[in-house]
């Protein structure tokens, strides 16, 4: 494993972290606390130190699952890890959310993730996609400000909805903010155009989500595959879906070189962007958070065309 500063937030973080959205059951998969328990050894094993998730993620279930984990696996070492967590959207059945951005609202959003995740403090705060009108809101900025006093947040980051959205990017700084977390692969290189550059130049870190493109660069799945209906990427649109997968055929055999999987290469592409921090690709055992984890020793296999190239 490598690890890379987390920006102005000054952490070091391992360059594969682990998503968990899917431990929220939309995914196609319910897990068990065992399942999650092994993922968290493997992910140990291999260096992984980065943990995303969100409030919404199930109502507080993916937290839940992580915190019995930390605290069954790995008791008295809540330290080691760097738990990133998300305010603004409240579970309320699969696939369905409502919006909180009152301060008053988020705060108890807080305390409802701190006491899921069994912890006394997250290290990153993350306000989870919303729009620019409740992202102007000084109130809400003042309280995420008086939480990190408190110690029950050490560090605030924006994880914006559009992967385009330089204005939420480029007031990060003002309000707080130290990371930015944005969808970013090699099927979407949007953010390449403003938002990474201008996290450069704000020296906000970057988690790169959804690195393969919800699971499209897996490859896994050909052109013709279709999903189940509690899998989210059942509600994608069927042409653009088919699209995508004609394209990852293209890539796997004009860009991936023989013998890579080519989600490890999805990943190391994400990872030689010199804005990107981490990528944070999701799993389902600990035989796909191994492999993820050798992401990070790949940065060679990638084409010297990727963008703005640099070695890992």
């Amino acid at each position: 494993m490598k690890y890379r500063t987390l920006g102005k937030t000054g952490e070091s973080v391992s360059v594969v972290g682990m998503g968990t959205w899917q431990f929220g059951g939309e995914w196609g998969k319910d897990f068990t606390q065992a399942e999650v328990n092994d993922m968290f050894a493997a992910a140990r094993e291999e260096g992984i130190t980065l943990i995303d998730t969100a409030e919404c993620y199930g109502d507080h279930l993916s937290e839940q699952f992580i915190g019995r984990a930390l605290e069954e696996v790995f008791p008295g070492e809540r330290d080691s890890w760097f738990l990133a967590t998300k305010f603004g959207h409240h579970f309320t059945e699969r696939f369905e959310r409502d919006q909180i951005w009152d301060a008053d609202g988020v705060a108890k959003q807080l305390e409802d993730s701190l006491r899921s995740l069994r912890t006394d403090y997250v290290d990153l705060l993350q306000f989870h996609s919303g729009g620019d009108d409740v992202y102007d809101n000084d109130e809400l900025w003042k309280r995420l400000e008086t939480l990190k006093q408190q110690g029950k947040v050490r560090h605030i980051g924006i994880s914006i909805g559009k992967n385009t959205n330089d204005y939420q990017t480029g007031k990060a700084p003002e309000v707080g903010g130290e990371a930015i977390q944005v969808v970013y692969n090699r099927l979407d290189r949007a953010p390449e155009e403003k938002v990474l550059p201008l996290c450069e130049t704000h020296n906000l870190g970057v988690l790169a989500r959804v690195p393969l493109a919800s699971g499209y660069l897996s490859g896994k799945y050909k052109p013709g595959a279709s999903f189940e209906k509690t899998d989210v990427r059942s509600r994608h649109d069927s042409a653009v879906v088919q699209g995508k997968l004609e394209e990852v055929e293209r890539i796997a055999r004009e860009e991936v070189p023989e013998g890579v999987p080519m989600a490890q290469w999805a990943l190391a592409w994400c990872l030689k962007h010199p804005a990107v921090t981490s990528v944070i690709p999701g799993c389902k055992n600990v035989e796909q958070v191994r492999s993820n984890a050798r992401a990070a020793d790949l940065d060679d296999l990638v084409r010297e065309d990727h963008p703005q190239a640099t070695q890992v």
